[in-house]
């Protein structure tokens, strides 16, 4: 299974005057090398907790259908803009949005059979042969991750070379503050 980003956040959960402000910078020469902290920290950050924060489109390539009768997806979902499957012969069908049901409400996304109905199936090809593109993300950011982003940025900005991961305290607190509401994936 592959998860990847098909259309980027528009904007960033921290602003730059706030990450300028975490550094207690006043100056605009680092103005671009800030602005790279900050979509960094945020990645960081989300591949830490599995979640997306701000509003994505993203893409789940998978090889055949799931056992279960759901597809997870990057919490929070807020939409499904397709299922497409390819035949053998790489011949593109649609599965109908009346045959899923879309679970916008549990703590992770989930893209489930409705009632008496089942996945298609016509022989796949061999890979990718399951696209999902789904919205995911929100348009507010808890506090704690604004938090942990603005430390990370702090860090990597005093700390230009590369140092390795994270370490110390600096580490704990990230981990600390992402880990109240990390999704672990089994």
């Amino acid at each position: 299974m592959a998860d990847v980003l098909y259309t980027a956040p528009a904007s960033e959960p921290l602003t730059l005057d706030e990450a300028k402000k975490q550094l207690n910078q006043d100056h605009d020469y680092d103005d671009e090398y800030i602005a790279s902290l900050i979509i960094a920290a945020r990645r960081y950050c989300e591949q830490y907790q599995n979640r997306a924060y701000i509003t994505q489109t993203r893409d789940i390539w998978l090889d055949g259908w799931p056992v279960e009768d759901y597809i997870e997806t990057l919490p929070p979902l807020a939409t499904v803009t397709h299922i497409k499957y390819y035949d053998t012969a790489n011949v593109e069908y649609t599965v109908s949005s009346a045959d899923y049901f879309v679970d916008t409400k549990s703590f992770v996304g989930r893209i489930g059979l409705a009632y008496n109905k089942s996945w298609p199936t016509l022989t796949l090809r061999p890979f990718n042969g399951i696209n999902v593109r789904y919205t995911c993300g929100s348009t507010t950011v808890d506090e704690g991750v604004k938090l942990a982003m603005k430390l990370l940025i702090g860090h990597w900005y005093k700390n230009r070379e590369a140092v390795g991961v994270v370490e110390g305290e600096n580490e704990h607190a990230v981990k600390a503050l992402l880990g109240l509401n990390r999704r672990r994936l089994v």
